[in-house]
């Protein structure tokens, strides 16, 4: 007699699938939910002792850039380009640590993967 229903070789699923599609929604209202609040987030980091400033939002747009004026040297402009680059990559790597912090956070007990 052929067994019913389960997976191909008779193997269970484990858990009961309303709990897992259950799991799953809570999962991506978590991820939601986490979005909206990083994207209403504001990062900012400094180079060149503070001489320039850079904020960006969550999500990843750049909003403001503050130059000491200390910092505009004609003589020195790449100086400067590297302070900018430099401030905007430290504040795009903290958008990125907070995202990873709430994925790390985020329950995926009884998921299948």
């Amino acid at each position: 007699m052929a067994k019913r229903g389960g997976f191909p070789g008779g193997m269970a699923m484990p858990g009961n699938m309303n709990n897992l599609m259950k799991q799953a929604q809570r999962m991506q209202r978590q991820m939601e939910e986490n979005q909206k609040e990083l994207e209403s987030k504001e990062f900012t980091a400094k180079a060149g002792g503070g001489a320039v400033e850079v904020t960006v939002k969550g999500t990843k747009e750049m909003v403001k850039i503050v130059l000491d004026k200390e910092a505009v040297d004609p003589d020195d402009v790449e100086t400067l380009q590297d302070m900018i680059i430099a401030a905007t990559n430290e504040a795009l790597r903290q958008v990125d640590a907070v995202n990873e912090a709430n994925m790390g956070k985020m329950n995926l007990g009884g998921l299948p993967f």
